[in-house]
């Protein structure tokens, strides 16, 4: 099947946003899983992106991603009309979506894509939605319209204070569960360390708070190990037993330790894309 780039947009320094032909995974999918997608096939790394939108009737799944690694910064490069090699999904458990009451989601940078699919169902299940969105700064906000679209309340945080609130998203997320709308249910996405001191935020509070783990994975089937995470002192893999976990009982210092001993990989191949680039760029402008 032809996994063919249906649209393409820049949406922020370094983040994109493409819309992909994948009818049986838009068919299938549900809040919360996401894919495994190699941009080809015979060196190609394989790279978990949540599933942010799709689109059943005409066959297509939406993925917002930040260039960083080797391979989403070779993948921004690919262009309308081309296609990637592999796109396998939908993967993990789902989120559970039911009528709380009251939920809020939190989303800090990125971590706003992934959140979305989940903020449209728990809005469409009847919950009061609530959305805070994060980021260092006002051109980094994503998806403020498509968040304001759905829910009952957003606020807006920046680390600089250029666009809403010159505050951390954990503010807004206390004052909230101090008032007397206290969330029946908050879901937090973003940076290891935005969703552990969330989940702290909240844990006084009695608020149950999920998280989704988009750590390292590999082959989305748990046999590489890759992804391990200790979840009230077990072992688990977020590929097959995530991506969503109780972030009361993740231990997120364990994961950011394990995150940061892949640095020296990351960086070695960023080097190699940055390569690869600027000789693709001197062979167009040979010819």
């Amino acid at each position: 099947m032809e996994h063919t780039i249906l649209e393409k947009r820049q949406l922020s320094d370094q983040v994109y946003m493409m819309r992909i032909n994948a009818p049986l995974i838009a068919e299938a999918r549900q809040p919360g899983q996401f894919i495994i997608l190699q941009t080809d096939t015979d060196f190609g790394e394989r790279i978990p992106l949540t599933i942010a939108d799709a689109d059943s009737a005409e066959g297509w799944i939406r993925i917002i991603f930040q260039a960083v690694g080797g391979t989403t910064m070779k993948l921004s490069r690919y262009e309308e009309g081309e296609s990637v090699a592999a796109v396998l999904g939908p993967l993990g458990h789902p989120t559970h979506i039911e009528k709380f009451g009251r939920a809020v989601c939190v989303g800090g940078g990125i971590g706003v894509a992934p959140m979305f699919p989940i903020a449209q169902a728990l809005k469409a299940a009847g919950n009061h939605l609530t959305v805070i969105i994060g980021a260092r700064n006002k051109d980094l906000v994503i998806l403020e319209e498509e968040m304001r679209a759905i829910a009952d309340d957003l606020v807006i945080c920046t680390d600089d204070g250029s666009y809403g609130r010159k505050s951390l998203v954990t503010e807004p997320l206390k004052e909230l569960c101090e008032s007397s709308e206290q969330p029946d249910i908050a879901v937090a996405i973003g940076p290891p360390i935005m969703m552990k001191f969330a989940a702290a935020t909240t844990r006084p509070y009695g608020v149950k708070t999920m998280v989704s783990l988009n750590t390292i994975m590999v082959d989305g089937t748990g046999m590489c190990g890759g992804c391990r995470v200790t979840i009230d002192d077990e072992t688990k893999f977020v590929c097959v037993d995530g991506p969503e976990f109780d972030g009361h009982q993740v231990d997120f210092d364990n994961m950011i330790k394990r995150l940061a001993s892949y640095k020296n990989q990351e960086e070695v191949a960023r080097k190699a894309c940055r390569v690869d680039a600027a000789v693709a760029g001197l062979s167009r402008e040979e010819t």
